[in-house]
């Protein structure tokens, strides 16, 4: 199954001391590329978190974000303040304040709100952990479901216009003796209206030279070896995206090679067609894992 590289998940966890919510923000990216937005207390769990991501994902930049929502009532943690780095953030307060005329002052609020200056007990932050491990990975799946749905979606979308190059393939194909036939008529009949003499020899060379110029079977067959590889690539799913650009391309080139061969109106046309189909097929895989 293909999946997609947006999507989003939520999912929260009921606690005695309150609530712990997880929101994960998938978009499309080349590589992985993880973000974190953690409580300070929950930063050494970044290390198991991105190794959880990689494990489940190849691409897409993820956006986690965690929030603690604590209950009055609940069980409260025992604060410990960081004495040293407070006594280290006051002096360096006063250095500055000596420096300036009328400093406010030092207010220990906000001095508490600095980063490591206040956590909870360690046995508390401990189990604080392990449950929004525990959470995480609920969370992390609801991510995939999503962008598998939505990667089916776009799957969809694909195979319709798979399935209009090949009819439009085929019928490119079917026209090719006819067109050669026309233009062979086309040419006898310049050459007449000219009275020049018609020799066999001159004539023959000049509707093979037609013929290689007008010959597009090779480009047809690409076109069809390429669709049914990508419908191949669909089938195994999984990590597909640059795969699936790589064979963009390919198709493309036998398009622009159809439409430079061209010598009626009809398969110019049909060349434009096949080309506006496979690049509303690319903008599609640029978000496909």
């Amino acid at each position: 199954m293909i999946r997609s590289m947006t999507a989003f998940a939520r999912q929260a966890g009921q606690f005695e001391w309150g609530t712990l919510v997880w929101e994960i923000r998938s978009v499309n990216h080349r590589y992985l590329e993880p973000s974190f937005k953690l409580p300070e207390s929950m930063r050494p769990l970044e290390t198991a978190l991105r190794e959880k991501l990689r494990q489940q994902l190849s691409r897409g930049k993820i956006e986690c974000s965690l929030r603690l929502l604590e209950q009055g009532d609940g069980e409260s943690a025992e604060l410990i303040i960081n004495k040293p780095l407070a006594k280290q953030l006051v002096a360096a307060s006063e250095a500055i304040s000596n420096m300036v005329d009328k400093p406010a002052a030092i207010d220990p609020l906000r001095l508490l709100q600095w980063p490591g200056v206040i956590t909870a007990a360690e046995n508390h932050s401990d189990r604080l952990q392990q449950q929004a491990l525990e959470v995480f990975q609920p969370a992390l799946e609801q991510l995939i479901d999503s962008r598998e749905r939505e990667g089916t979606e776009l799957r969809q979308v694909i195979e319709a216009r798979l399935d209009s190059i090949a009819t439009i393939t085929a019928a490119v194909r079917k026209q090719l003796p006819d067109i050669l036939a026309a233009q062979k008529q086309k040419l006898v009949a310049r050459l007449q209206e000219i009275k020049a003499e018609l020799n066999e020899d001159r004539l023959e060379q000049e509707l093979v030279m037609l013929a290689q110029k007008a010959d597009v079977d090779e480009e047809l067959d690409r076109l069809q070896t390429h669709l049914g590889e990508v419908r191949r690539v669909l089938d195994k799913g999984q990590a597909c995206g640059r795969r699936l650009d790589f064979l963009m391309q390919e198709l493309n080139r036998e398009a622009n090679t159809l439409s430079s061969k061209s010598i009626v109106s009809d398969t110019t046309q049909a060349a434009v067609e096949l080309k506006v189909l496979i690049e509303q097929m690319r903008e599609q895989i640029q978000n496909i894992e």
